[in-house]
């Protein structure tokens, strides 16, 4: 009984620790929506910018339309010259949803305050453009 209440009370810091640094975080953030909500946003919004993450080579074997490619490995201080606006929304994906959510959050840390993962184009049921 003694190590069953030894392991619940050690259970029960690490959860509360994990909350308030959670909760304590200041690095930014970016929102995971699934690809039918993207759907819906690339055709109600029209101010929007669908970003391809992979590598040029992949990107050429074929991108949903409209999609330009800015590969992860190369998103840094200088990708404002392509991405100009920090406030306009930007729809990310990539093959998986690895290197997205990756390039997401390098964008959130950016200053970029719409930035919206959905995914791989893996499972993209949509038209692609080869």
């Amino acid at each position: 009984m003694k190590k069953l209440i030894i392991t619940a009370t050690a259970i029960i810091s690490m959860t509360l620790a994990g909350c308030s640094a959670a909760t304590g975080s200041s690095e930014a953030s970016y929102k995971q929506i699934s690809q039918s909500e993207a759907v819906q946003m690339m055709t109600a919004e029209a101010d929007h910018i669908i970003v391809d993450v992979r590598t040029e080579a992949e990107y050429a074997e074929g991108h949903i339309p409209g999609a330009i490619c800015i590969p992860n490995e190369s998103i840094d201080e200088n990708v404002t010259t392509k991405l100009p606006d920090k406030e306009q929304t930007l729809l990310i994906y990539c093959r998986s949803g690895n290197r997205s959510k990756q390039a997401s959050q390098k964008l959130a840390n950016l200053g970029y305050t719409a930035v919206y993962e959905f995914g791989g184009i893996n499972t993209w049921t949509g038209e692609v453009v080869k």
